[in-house]
């Protein structure tokens, strides 16, 4: 099947709320490395009161603690249908806030509880300490390996069960600053504490996504057309191994 018969649909969860250092980046790389290559995109904007519809791709971003509170509440109120979204194995890339939704909990220090929507086994707890900086990590599915963003949290996230790291840090804190851990996934999942913005700067992350979202849909893997990304990984490549 050719790369111009090809279509996915994308859905931005709450971008007028958790939109944190350039988190719509995101959503423009996919859009673009879709267009590129001549895949339709259809697109949709998730705002509160929506409906959550079925999509290929679900991308929320990060936020403050107030906005991140109005989404925990959405949020938790389709959690059946974004559950049964990750089981028919669509694609969910969560960051920062949006990712400790992706959590069973994130509990902050003085206020109640939020509640998370269970997409991975994982939980989030205030920390004292901000960890603020650029990030380099290391997967173990990916070619080049590494990622690269820019983390600002003091919320310390702890995986559990099935849920495996997303990377392992070599500069920067990553999920607590203790285990070496950046990230989560589980099934097509993903959460992430790198902003900044986080595909334009791994573009290897966004080919991926864009690869098991078609294999979502058309129930067959993908192997997408090279791109010419020198600027990009020139970009990543200047990033890897740098601290500030």
């Amino acid at each position: 099947m050719g790369e111009k018969n090809l279509k996915i649909s994308i859905a931005h969860l709450y971008p007028k709320l958790l939109n944190l250092y350039g988190d719509i980046g995101n959503i423009i790389t996919l859009k673009k490395r879709c267009e590129w290559r001549g895949i339709e995109i259809e697109f949709e904007e998730i705002n509160i009161g929506d409906k959550i519809k079925e999509h290929d791709i679900y991308f929320i971003g990060g936020g403050q603690d107030k906005q991140q509170e109005e989404v925990a509440d959405e949020l938790y109120r389709q959690k059946e249908f974004l559950t049964e979204e990750r089981d028919r194995n669509a694609v969910f890339l969560g960051i920062c806030g949006g990712y400790q939704l992706f959590g069973h909990y994130y509990q902050p220090h003085d206020k109640e509880k939020l509640k998370g929507i269970s997409l991975m086994d994982a939980y989030t707890i205030a920390g004292d300490k901000r960890f603020i900086g650029n990030v380099t990590a290391k997967t173990d599915f990916l070619s080049p390996e590494t990622l690269v963003g820019f983390e600002n949290h003091s919320g310390l996230t702890y995986l559990q069960g099935d849920t495996k790291p997303l990377a392992t840090v070599s500069v920067g804190n990553g999920n607590n600053g203790k285990d070496k851990t950046e990230g989560g996934r589980y099934k097509n999942v993903f959460g992430t504490y790198l902003h900044g913005s986080f595909l334009p700067k791994n573009p290897h992350f966004a080919d991926y996504m864009i690869e098991l979202a078609l294999e979502k849909r058309y129930g067959e893997k993908f192997q997408l057309e090279k791109l010419d990304d020198k600027l990009e990984l020139d970009t990543h490549t200047t990033l890897v191994g740098k601290a500030y």
